[in-house]
């Protein structure tokens, strides 16, 4: 087991987890110890020695930077020591931001695998297309986040033919509106990643291809996109993330009461540190079970292909 260790990258990521929490208690230690002096000075406890100090410092009820086990007891206390349904649990602010997180996300894939194809098939797209969508990611998110969620949910939710025609609730127009936000930033990697991969067979490929006389869409669907898979996956892993930061931002500037985005804002508002870091770490969380999940369909799909195993 030993050997193991050392020869994997168990080791090293222990190694390197264990350093960065020891700097995050020496560091907790000095953004908290001025609070803690005036605590001292203004109980006039003169008795007090490093050992109390230091502990204190780490048990703070609004540090500046929450100790690690305090986040730690915070996420326990508020997913598995606390009922799913409640409004306080980070299990229920979690499946909020991550319905909006999954729409979004595969609302991006589906429009980013479509103007990749449209730009690969069609010069004059590629052209014209191409540009748009590397500037369309130079606008700040923060400062159009507020615009696209209030005007998509007065949308929904309005007297017009589309708001008739879908009959959304509120919560249903809500949580398209924050997945909006979420298409936003996933479907820009899913485009770039998959122009390359439509790209990638070789001339000696597609020679072969039209020497069988295959259509356009017989290229496509045998060679072209069997070969995109791979940028396809990766470019998904980047897009799911990508796609619960909008979730959360779309969360943020619009007074949302429930989401990982919501628990961030009720943390600000109310000095609540160690709720923000918490809300922080279960976002981090999901993210990488995510991209774990996207991992796994990447496996099953490559194996089902006939790939090799790595």
């Amino acid at each position: 087991m030993g050997k193991a260790l050392r020869d994997g990258n168990t080791l090293p990521v222990l190694i390197v987890l264990g350093v960065l929490v020891v700097f995050w208690y020496l560091a907790a230690i000095w953004l908290n110890a001025p609070w803690q002096f005036g605590v001292y000075e203004r109980a006039g406890t003169t008795g007090w020695g490093w050992t109390d100090f230091v502990r204190d410092t780490w048990s703070q009820e609004r540090p500046v930077l929450p100790s690690p086990h305090q986040v730690m007891i915070e996420l326990w206390n508020t997913t598995a020591a606390m009922a799913p349904t409640s409004k306080r649990s980070l299990v229920y602010h979690g499946w909020v931001t991550l319905s909006a997180t999954l729409l979004g996300f595969v609302l991006g894939t589906a429009l980013g695998i479509l103007l990749a194809v449209l730009i690969v098939h069609n010069r004059a797209t590629d052209r014209s297309l191409m540009p748009w969508i590397i500037a369309s990611q130079t606008i700040p998110i923060l400062a159009i986040a507020p615009m696209i969620v209030i005007i998509s949910y007065n949308v929904l939710t309005g007297k017009n033919p589309l708001a008739e025609m879908l009959h959304l609730d509120a919560d249903a127009a809500r949580l398209v509106s924050k997945a909006l936000i979420s298409t936003y930033l996933s479907f820009f990697p899913v485009v770039v990643g998959m122009v390359k991969g439509f790209r990638s067979p070789e001339q000696i490929q597609l020679d072969l291809m039209h020497t069988y006389n295959a259509s356009a869409s017989q290229t496509f669907w045998k060679l072209r996109f069997p070969i995109a898979l791979p940028y396809l996956f990766t470019s998904m892993k980047v897009a799911v993330a990508a796609s619960l930061v909008g979730a959360i931002v779309g969360e943020l500037p619009t007074g949302a009461v429930a989401g990982l985005g919501a628990r961030l804002l009720g943390g600000s508002y109310y000095g609540q540190t160690i709720q923000i870091w918490s809300a922080l770490f279960a976002a981090a969380i999901l993210a990488g079970v995510l991209v774990i999940a996207v991992g796994v369909v990447e496996r099953l799909v490559t194996e089902r292909m006939g790939a090799r195993p790595a």
